[in-house]
């Protein structure tokens, strides 16, 4: 062979290898994937479906809503059975200033 034929079979060779595709590096997973076709895997079955009634905005309203109701009622129960005050003044100005008054050390 001369030298010509030469540089044309590696010009040839050459042009081949930089129009091939680049290699695609896969992980392991992939490539299970690949070798696995539809019909050999069995359908999978799902076995949890999660369904919220209650979207998780009214959750947060309803659980300081019910935290309200439980200091409404504290409250209320507090200062008129331990208290040995009528139910109803629990939630007077006047009853507050009071206890106020009574922390903060201006009345004993």
């Amino acid at each position: 062979m001369t030298d010509e034929k030469r540089n044309d079979l590696n010009s040839n060779e050459s042009t081949k290898k930089d129009s091939a595709p680049p290699l695609i590096r896969s992980t392991r997973k992939e490539r299970g994937r690949q070798n696995k076709s539809a019909a050999d895997t069995p359908p999978k079955r799902q076995l949890w479906v999660q369904i919220r009634i209650l979207p998780i905005w009214l959750r947060v309203i309803l659980v300081l809503l019910l935290l309200a109701g439980a200091a409404y009622l504290g409250a209320l129960v507090g200062y008129s059975s331990i208290g040995d005050g009528d139910s109803s003044d629990v939630f007077k100005k006047e009853t507050w200033m009071h206890i106020m008054d009574i922390i903060n050390g201006k009345e004993l």
